[in-house]
């Protein structure tokens, strides 16, 4: 096998026995890298260390994702304008923040029989948010609602030195 000490310095070729005893003698341990080469490469490493100072890396890794959540925005065929734009206003803040968000018009009693008043106003909501979101899943009725899903559109980070409160568009123009 193929010996590399825990410096990463290649020993060279060698038997099993003669690997163990060596590692041993440093009191680490012997650890297979790639079985799957020939001959097979081991590392004199501690190996307790080596697990310790992945499962940090990985932890490292997953604090730097960034989970999109699905905020819903719901509406009814026969809102009021303030309460649109209100309802509109939330759903921008919600795509700037980098969250999804689920629009549901959501119909009652008799407006079922009107669900082009529903269509209508789902497009218009669309149409408002469509600067700051992209459709992800486009607007289906499904029992009593009407559900579209939006997207935050990406942003380039070239808009960095933009004030807090501020959007990245009105930092453009």
């Amino acid at each position: 096998m193929r010996l590399l000490s825990e410096t990463n310095e290649q020993l060279g070729l060698m038997s099993f026995e003669d690997a163990l005893n060596r590692a041993s003698a440093l009191g680490l341990d012997l650890v297979e890298m790639a079985s799957k080469v020939e001959p097979p490469v081991c590392k004199i490493m501690d190996f307790g260390k080596y697990l310790y100072q992945e499962s940090r890396r990985q932890r490292e890794a997953k604090k730097k994702q960034v989970q999109a959540k699905v905020k819903e925005v719901k509406l009814h065929p026969n809102i009021d304008e303030n309460d649109l734009s209100i309802k509109i206003k939330h759903g921008i803040e919600f795509l700037e923040k980098g969250d999804k968000v689920k629009i549901i018009v959501a119909f009652r009693g008799r407006e079922m029989a009107h669900t082009e008043i529903g269509d209508e106003l789902m497009k218009r909501v669309l149409e408002a948010m469509a600067e700051r979101g992209a459709i992800d899943a486009p607007p289906k009725l499904m029992g009593r609602n009407i559900t579209a899903v939006l997207a935050p559109k990406s942003q380039g980070k070239s808009s960095g030195g933009a004030p807090k409160g501020a959007s990245p568009a009105n930092a453009e123009e």
